[in-house]
């Protein structure tokens, strides 16, 4: 059996794997040599940013199963994987944590003027400026899976007004008021101050957020974007900032990405952008190492698999079905 790995990590973390299945040869592929790996690959271990010729991967009929580094699985999940008997696994919830702790950050700097008064200290300039307040706001999360739920679980404490929409809406957690099914999401838009975007992205997801949906939010509410910057279409964003239909943006993705220096977001000052690191974190690569021994594990033993994509078109393990998902039934 081959095990084939394209994520940063350190030999320690091999050593770890290969206690697991002693049996098995480990190949740290890497970005540079993913792309011929990935077909001697029994199991695929990571998160390809490289083009990989998935069609010629699945014809070959050796990969039985892909465990992605990442919680989104779009970088994997073209339409002859998801036709395929491939088995896929996400790393949803493994970088919940950081993601919420990005999104919280974003927030309270947008809502305090952080920017505002940042550029001012490069001037020297002792001025006060208004501020807005994230406590007692009215929040919509759109999409409520492992980060969704961790930063809905964060919001609660600046006694926020939670809504949310979701897919699959069950396990509401107390402190949310509303988990609405998805065909609900204009009602969160006129009721929400802030909106903020937790979906995975998927055809029935890309570009959702268009001209339409910013005319339905609140002139004075606040999108942000920690999921993934297909979500968002960006002319209509640029509009919406341009025309006030919204009062501000803050993203850590963005469609393109890396966002062009052309692209007039930039010059927004009621824009935040930074570039995609709300998964950043010293322990990510031990978190995400310790769930793929987990799932190697059961993967060897027969067992369940944790985050286990049961509909490869959906994109995302679905709560309530009996899959075990990481930090809530798998701590």
């Amino acid at each position: 059996m081959r095990i084939v790995l394209c994520y940063p990590h350190e030999p320690r973390h091999e050593q770890q794997i290969s206690q697991i299945a002693p049996e098995a040869k480990i190949i740290d592929a890497g970005q540079e040599r993913i792309a011929e790996e990935i077909f001697t690959a029994d199991i695929f271990f990571g998160h390809a940013k490289v083009p990989i010729d998935w069609d010629s991967v699945v014809a070959k009929g050796r990969l039985k199963w892909v465990q992605s580094s990442a919680a989104g699985l779009d970088h994997v999940l073209v339409p002859s994987v998801i036709e395929s008997p491939v088995v896929v696994t996400s790393a949803s919830g493994v970088l919940a944590d950081q993601v919420a702790e990005h999104t919280i950050a974003l927030l309270t700097a947008w809502c305090r003027s952080l920017p505002v008064f940042f550029r001012a200290q490069q001037k020297r300039e002792f001025v006060r400026r208004p501020t807005r307040d994230l406590t007692h706001s009215t929040v919509g999360i759109v999409g409520f899976g492992g980060v969704g739920r961790r930063v809905a679980q964060l919001l609660s404490v600046f006694k926020t007004r939670i809504l949310a929409t979701d897919l699959f809406p069950v396990n509401k957690p107390p402190w949310v008021e509303h988990l609405w099914p998805a065909d609900c999401l204009d009602e969160l838009l006129r009721e929400s101050d802030i909106v903020i975007l937790a979906l995975p992205l998927n055809p029935s997801t890309q570009g959702l957020f268009n001209e339409e949906r910013f005319q339905r939010m609140k002139p004075t509410g606040l999108l942000a974007n920690v999921a993934r910057g297909g979500l968002v279409v960006h002319d209509a964003l640029v509009r919406a900032l341009r025309e006030r239909w919204i009062a501000g943006a803050v993203m850590d993705v963005t469609d393109p990405e890396p966002l062009p220096p052309e692209s007039p977001l930039w010059e927004f000052e009621n824009v935040i952008i930074t570039p995609h690191v709300g998964g950043q974190s010293a322990r990510r690569a031990d978190d995400i190492t310790e769930l793929f021994c987990h799932n190697l594990r059961r993967w060897l033993t027969g067992q369940p698999l944790i985050n286990l994509v049961t509909d490869k078109r959906l994109g995302f393990p679905i709560r309530g079905i009996g899959v075990p998902i990481w930090g809530e039934d798998v701590p």
